[in-house]
């Protein structure tokens, strides 16, 4: 009890310290400019010295055993099908005994645009994304505390979506500008006997937040239309990451909660692409206004002896404290379609949206894992209309996994998207109509269906035919295009 009292003061001390620094020293410095610029600041250093006092101290707490490192979050990224988890020679089995994990994946689409959209053409992409994982406790001796990193080497001849379709919605989601770049970047320290872990540095949100698992098997999957054009620089998600903060309670085995704070815009200021203005992931912006994400996430039935159907639930929201400019209305009061207004548009400060996630598995064979047998998805989204492009979100499926006695990992399913524009950016639409400027019609929706069929090779290789029918790209009436492509994947 002495030694957790001694280690709780020294961590308090360290507290009050990093406290003590982020207090007005001056005027003018940063710490007295207004709220949406500093805010950044600050919550960054608060959340510096909580992580501090965890990752020198055990303050009393028993921190978490990690007996096994994964080398990722989510499922398109895990090396869970590996001929060889040693390697040829046994040196990544005896790099793992160390605390040093290791991984790579390729993913490459040759993908054609066969009618509609902007033009018709074919390009290929590929990403190789490399992985590490360092087990500080096994290296250094630090209980609980390991440090992750991952980096992507992105290529293509051509960007499908934006060239050629020229849509919103998601058609192969490792479209990115050409570079090598840096993703992911952090501290994560477990605590509460494993039940709780707290992760600092730079993050994706769309690693932990804002999917559906069922759906990961679909090219189109990815972060949501709603937050991608919505939030600043498209948000902290692939292949944008930026400064953050996670903390997350697995409050039962079947309920965890989570809640992050990231800088509010990954790319910066520009009105180029996002991953353009922060090509390399070296940004490491945090003054901007920030992102805080909140998600709830309730579970039945995931265990392998579990005989019933799978279920998981999520429900979440995130709010944005940046201004952001109204969809309809300029800063003086008139439309912004009116020639003779002002055209600047009136600021509305913050932003937020709410979600819902639901996978259900609907048959599971006998000794069937969760996500065996057929199971449907569903995503669903909503932000206000008067400072957003996008108001409505919604995208679903069904997913047939195991079904071929022959063909035990193969899965096949399809998957809808459905992504509205606001009121206020169809009314503007509608006052240029009636002003007589461009465009000349008004946006409405911009829907997409997938069919896909993911067939393994061999254990660590994939190859997934795929076709894709957008419907009013970017709202328009007129394109519907259709899109067909291979992806094929290597992890090792």
């Amino acid at each position: 009890m002495h030694d957790q009292t001694n280690t709780m003061s020294r961590g308090l001390r360290r507290l009050r310290l990093w406290l003590q620094l982020a207090r007005p020293a001056a005027h003018g410095a940063w710490y007295a400019r207004p709220l949406r610029q500093s805010s950044a600041v600050r919550w960054w250093q608060v959340f510096g010295a909580l992580f501090l006092v965890m990752a020198t101290g055990n303050a009393g707490l028993v921190w978490a055993q990690d007996p096994i490192i994964e080398v990722a979050i989510n499922t398109t990224s895990k090396l869970t099908s590996l001929q060889d988890p040693g390697g040829p020679t046994g040196s990544r089995k005896r790099l793992s005994e160390r605390g040093i994990t290791y991984g790579l994946v390729y993913t490459g689409d040759v993908l054609s645009n066969l009618s509609g959209g902007n033009k018709r053409g074919t390009i290929y992409q590929g990403k190789l994304e490399t992985m590490l994982t360092l087990d500080l406790e096994k290296l250094a001796g630090w209980q609980g505390l390991k440090l992750y990193s991952n980096a992507f080497q992105i290529h293509n001849t051509g960007r499908i979506r934006r060239d050629y379709v020229g849509g919103m919605n998601t058609i192969a989601a490792i479209e990115a500008a050409p570079s090598t770049r840096l993703s992911e970047l952090w501290l994560e320290r477990k605590f509460f006997g494993g039940d709780a872990s707290f992760r600092i540095g730079q993050l994706a949100a769309d690693s932990e937040f804002f999917f559906s698992d069922i759906s990961v098997m679909f090219m189109q999957t990815d972060w949501p239309t709603i937050a991608a054009v919505n939030l600043w620089g498209g948000g902290p998600a692939y292949p944008l990451s930026t400064p953050g903060a996670r903390l997350k309670f697995d409050v039962t085995g079947d309920l965890s909660l989570l809640l992050a704070v990231f800088n509010g815009d990954p790319a910066g200021p520009g009105t180029d692409d996002a991953d353009q203005r922060n090509r390399y992931g070296l940004n490491f912006r945090v003054h901007d206004p920030v992102l805080i994400i909140g998600e709830a996430q309730f579970r039945a039935n995931q265990g392998p002896e579990d005989s019933g159907l799978a279920r998981t639930l999520k429900l979440g929201g995130w709010g944005h404290l940046g201004g952001y400019d109204d969809q309809r209305f300029a800063d003086d009061g008139s439309l912004l379609a009116d020639p003779a207004g002002s055209g600047i548009p009136a600021k509305r400060s913050g932003n937020y949206g709410i979600y819902g996630i639901m996978d259900q598995q609907i048959y599971r064979p006998q000794g069937g894992a969760p996500d065996s047998g057929i199971s449907v998805f569903s995503r669903a989204s909503l932000s206000p209309s008067d400072r957003n492009p996008i108001a409505l979100h919604l995208d679903g499926g069904i997913v047939c996994a195991g079904l071929i006695a022959s063909r035990p990992e193969d899965r096949f399913g399809i998957n809808v998207i459905y992504a509205r524009f606001s009121d206020g950016v169809r009314r503007f639409d509608q006052d240029q109509v009636n002003y007589g400027g461009a465009p000349g019609f008004v946006r409405d929706y911009e829907a997409s269906l997938e069919l896909s069929y993911v067939a393994q090779i061999i254990p660590g290789w994939t190859v997934q035919p795929d076709l894709q029918y957008i419907r009013h790209p970017s709202g328009q009436e007129g394109r519907d295009a259709t899109v067909v492509g291979v992806r094929s994947i290597w992890k090792y």
